[in-house]
């Protein structure tokens, strides 16, 4: 019996997939036809889901863990199974990766929650982009220099145990920040965009400990108006360098950043985004308005793969660390295995010798993580209004309608229906909701949160602009 080589059986398998892509090309034309009849625009005429109108597609990522749906979805194939052909491409920065969207140059991307809501609402660059899926939940942290860590130390002795208690609030900060900003030298934090999680996070946190992170004016897009500490964009995998060479003395980050800094021993993580806020949203897959109208179906395939993904993900134990060795691969993270499992498999490393359980501290899944809520869009505006990016006051209602003009939870619902039905997910794991989850009290500064009425939330603050 003749023996199959490896480069035949390759070579098989790669003509098989061709011939499979040039199936599904000449079918997309006749599922094109297929959806101009009323009625018949997400499914075949027989009943069966239709073919993605654009079955090859191109991802835009940043290095970050919280891609890994992204990652998955490819690697295991179930954006293969959705009749999608996708090319995963690592951007330098959120901004080029939203003007890139844009453009046109990428179908979609990996998203900060924000960014599609500050885009639709004109907060820098002006476009209508939408979302349909939450990637994540938590995932970020926030890490300060090792002098910065002993002078908070210095300021609370109880940190200065082997395992101080959690959560660090900014308090024992402040000292250090008063006598910085007195004598003209105020400390600079990193941050990876004005529209980031991570700035509204980082101003949360400092914030709720009396310090202000400053403002954003007609006359100052850097947000520094008034400003204890200074807040400057940063890339992500160039924060642990910026730290170590002093031109920072701190930054909010996603991970491996964080654990990076413990490894090289240059900064000590004081704590994560989800003890700023328990379970708050972090990214999201986000393509413009354009696309979605044009791709209907293929946004519904896309995002089926997603959610495939992100219950894999938080299934065991053994599929994150597989997760952590696809996205230590260069492409990918191109982080080393052993900082991305830090955080990936359920600890947390906040300092040598403090590595602590924290099976929440990256959510793919659970929780509904997964779901566009509106009530998740509406906190980021609220953030946007409370340090100055959106100038005026504006009514409840207007909250509600924008995070409704961004947030699409009716193609999220179709993917899953259609899941439901092929197996691959439950009934009991998609929310029964409005779009808005129940009133949500689990803040650093203990703030209840009701998305239906933020503008009696953004009264509350002693720091931030009001209604």
């Amino acid at each position: 019996m003749k023996r199959t080589t490896r480069r035949e059986a390759t070579s098989g398998f790669a003509a098989t997939r061709v011939s499979r892509r040039r199936f599904l090309q000449a079918a997309t034309g006749t599922a094109a036809i297929v959806a101009g009849v009323p009625g018949l625009s997400l499914r075949r005429a027989w009943g069966a889901p239709a073919l993605p109108e654009k079955p090859d597609l191109k991802l835009g990522f940043i290095k970050l863990t919280d891609c890994a749906p992204l990652v998955i979805a490819k690697e295991r194939r179930y954006f293969e199974d959705e009749g999608l052909y996708v090319t995963l491409e690592a951007q330098a920065n959120w901004k080029i990766l939203l003007d890139r969207v844009i453009a046109g140059e990428l179908d979609g991307a990996h998203m900060l929650a924000s960014q599609p809501l500050g885009a639709t609402i004109g907060i820098g660059t002006k476009s209508s982009i939408v979302t349909a899926f939450s990637m994540d939940r938590n995932g970020n942290a926030i890490t300060v220099g090792n002098d910065v860590w002993k002078a908070m130390q210095k300021a609370d002795p109880s940190l200065q145990k082997p395992k101080p208690d959690r959560p660090v609030k900014a308090n024992a900060l402040r000292p250090l920040v008063t006598e910085s900003r007195d004598r003209g030298n105020p400390l600079r934090f990193g941050m990876v965009f004005p529209l980031s999680t991570h700035n509204y996070e980082l101003r949360y946190w400092l914030a709720a400990g009396g310090i202000s992170p400053g403002f954003y004016t007609g006359g100052d897009t850097t947000g520094t108006t008034d400003a204890d500490v200074l807040l400057s964009v940063t890339p992500p995998p160039q924060m642990p360098a910026t730290l170590e060479q002093g031109t920072i003395q701190g930054y909010c980050v996603g991970e491996p950043w964080n654990q990076q800094a413990v490894f090289r021993g240059i900064g000590v993580p004081v704590i994560t985004d989800g003890e700023i806020w328990r379970n708050n949203p972090e990214k999201v897959f986000g393509v413009t308005r354009a696309w979605n109208e044009a791709n209907p179906r293929t946004h519904v395939a896309i995002v089926k793969a997603l959610l495939r993904a992100g219950k894999w993900l938080d299934a065991s134990l053994e599929n994150r660390r597989e997760a952590c060795r696809l996205l230590a691969q260069p492409e990918y993270v191109g982080a080393d295995y052993e900082v991305l499992a830090n955080s990936m498999t359920g600890t947390f490393e906040y300092g040598k010798g403090d590595k602590r359980e924290l099976p929440d501290f990256n959510v793919f899944f659970r929780y509904f993580a997964t779901y566009p809520f509106y009530s998740d869009a509406v906190w980021y505006l609220t953030q946007m209004r409370r340090w100055g990016q959106i100038p005026e006051a504006h009514p409840d209602a207007w909250y509600d309608e924008t995070a409704r003009a961004v947030y699409l939870p009716s193609v999220y619902r179709t993917a899953a229906a259609e899941l439901v039905e092929e197996g691959h997910l439950t009934d009991d794991e998609l929310p029964e909701t409005d779009g808005y989850a129940a009133p949500d009290a689990h803040f650093i500064d203990g703030v209840t949160y009701d998305g239906r009425t933020p503008n009696a939330y953004l009264e509350k603050f002693p720091i931030g602009l009001a209604s």
